[in-house]
């Protein structure tokens, strides 16, 4: 069955789900003679578009919260070793420079 307890989540779909719901309310041999299978149908086909505007919308919401993490760990890293972080990298060539063959070895 269709979930119609989210019918604020599908509310594009309200109609949809309310027709077949009603479909379902009518005698028993129209629902065996499938006489709903359209109303199924185009609700399947509703839900699923729902689905995947939701999925586009979330893709895109943690798209621009990767976006802040990623600045905030940069702002981090300048703060702590200076802005292009040029602090690490001559702390890095200067340890290359003292322990050539341990570099080389591990």
């Amino acid at each position: 069955m269709h979930p119609q307890l989210q019918a604020q989540r599908f509310h594009s779909c309200l109609d949809l789900i309310q027709a077949l719901d009603k479909c379902h309310q009518a005698e028993f041999y129209k629902k065996a003679f499938g006489y709903c299978n359209n109303e199924k149908e185009e609700l399947s086909k509703c839900l699923h578009e729902a689905r995947l505007a939701d999925q586009k919308d979330n893709i895109l919401k943690n798209k621009e919260k990767r976006k802040m993490i990623d600045q905030k760990w940069k702002q981090i890293e300048e703060e702590e070793f200076g802005e292009d972080a040029i602090l690490k990298k001559i702390i890095q060539r200067h340890a290359a420079k003292q322990n050539p063959k341990s570099s080389s070895t591990d």
